[in-house]
């Protein structure tokens, strides 16, 4: 703390390498309350219905260096912790959500990522260099997305800044096209209802689940090519990398399963267009289980995680996304991987040596694919904690739910309103990952965390 309250501004740099680019339209769009801005966007329409898409991902490097206290301490943690009773974040405050954040108005260092995506959502050509960016308009996700979808008049914002509303429309069809895209190579379609915490002043009054809209696919299609561009320029440069990679399913029996239950075939072995197409036709025909489909699935797919590869190396790829070049490097002010990744393309602009040995990038894979499991177990607790208090007054009642977790360490069912998961402590028997199943609430716990259901029948 006392290394950051020390740093006086933000960091500026000058020189032939550093583009400025503080003259386009950039705009970020985020959460309501977010101050950690980790990337902007711009768009540039192009001959023959081409785009040129522009990322800018905050230069967070230029301000924690390798090895001070602040990066010890980002390099313990490795991610930011978001929780229902506050955030913990990676990097001091004062960087996060000020000298290294993307904020509005201010003139800031990035690395860019540079994107021209044809017509039919084809990343084209690319090419990642060092600038200076200003960000023209702080967005919110829900207010964007309802514009964009006609479900609301256009943002105040948006209005405020020439120009904007039609640099928004350009990134959105390109967005869309890169999506469509994806999912014609099996990029899965899901949609996890993870809970967001509702206050009434101080005092905790509901859970309901985040849902996707356009806004956030949009930024979400960006950042999926960006981190594609990224990996491929460091495997031209000859530098290793930390990937972002999500094997085959272990469970895909028990997909297969779900699938017959609802009266569709899966093959046999493991297919991402196959269960593409599945999770597309369940929600265009069932939107209101579709995401219990959806976290079942999740479950069963099971967890990302980092890995080392090197240049000459064949990659694992993302089953989920269906890419097989695919890097964490848009998030620098919320995980580690990602800071660790903006070094590696900084010295691989400058033609330098890679700042990070083999055996240091092994490590640091295995370290921040752990640490993200217990900043989950972390952000879970808080959560369970939070249900129980919501819960704690209706012990007794019965709940429709849906099986989330089955083994030997137990079995959990996640129920809608408000939006939680809780243990079934008795009638858990032959239950498996996405039955249905009506439960009775028996038991809260609000410091442990705990909420207990047993099985009840009609």
């Amino acid at each position: 703390m006392a290394q950051a309250n020390a740093i006086p501004q933000a960091a500026a740099v000058q020189g032939s390498a550093l583009r400025d680019l503080r003259d386009l339209l950039w705009a970020s769009i985020d959460n309501d309350t977010s101050r950690d801005l980790d990337q902007l966007s711009v768009a540039e329409p192009m001959a023959g219905d081409a785009t040129k898409i522009l990322v800018a991902v905050a230069d967070v490097d230029a301000s924690v260096k390798r090895g001070t206290a602040i990066d010890e301490h980002a390099h313990t943690n490795t991610t930011s912790v978001y929780t229902a009773a506050a955030i913990f974040p990676m990097l001091p405050e004062r960087l996060s959500t000020d000298l290294t954040s993307l904020g509005e108005g201010q003139e800031r260092l990035a690395i860019v990522i540079e994107m021209v995506v044809d017509a039919g959502g084809i990343v084209k050509q690319s090419e990642v260099y060092r600038a200076t960016v200003r960000n023209r308009a702080k967005l919110a996700y829900n207010s964007v997305a309802a514009w964009l979808e006609g479900a609301a008049p256009m943002p105040s914002r948006v209005a405020e800044v020439l120009g904007l509303e039609t640099q928004l429309r350009i990134q959105d069809r390109a967005a869309q096209a890169m999506r469509g895209l994806r999912h014609q190579h099996g990029a899965l379609t899901l949609q996890t209802p993870k809970a967001e915490a509702i206050f009434d002043g101080d005092e905790l009054s509901d859970l309901r689940p985040d849902e996707p809209n356009r806004a956030k696919e949009l930024i979400e299609d960006f950042m999926i090519a960006a981190n594609g561009v990224t990996a491929r320029f460091l495997a031209e440069k000859g530098f290793p990398s930390l990937r972002r990679v999500l094997r085959s399913p272990e469970r895909w029996d028990r997909i297969v399963a779900l699938a017959g239950k609802l009266g569709e075939s899966l093959p046999s072995e493991a297919n991402g267009e196959a269960l593409a197409r599945f999770l597309t036709k369940r929600r265009r025909e069932d939107p209101t289980r579709f995401p219990d489909l959806s976290l079942s699935v999740v479950k069963l797919l099971g967890r990302g995680e980092y890995e080392l590869e090197l240049p000459t190396q064949a990659s694992e790829g993302h089953f989920g996304l269906a890419v097989s070049d695919y890097t964490h490097s848009t998030a620098p002010n919320r995980r580690f991987p990602d800071l660790v990744t903006q070094r590696l393309l900084k010295a691989a602009i400058a033609a330098e040596a890679p700042p990070y040995n083999n055996d240091e990038l092994l490590a640091l894979a295995s370290h921040c694919s752990l640490q993200e499991v217990n900043a989950a177990k972390v952000e879970r607790q808080v959560s369970k904690s939070a249900a129980a208090l919501l819960l704690s007054s209706r012990v007794g009642e019965r709940f429709d739910g849906m099986v989330t977790g089955a083994s030997e360490k137990g079995t959990w069912v996640r129920i809608a309103h408000p939006a939680t998961e809780g243990r079934i402590v008795r009638g858990f028997e032959n239950l498996d990952v996405g039955d249905r199943v009506s439960v009775e609430l028996v038991h809260t716990d609000v410091e442990r965390g705990f909420v207990d259901f047993v099985r009840s029948h009609p």
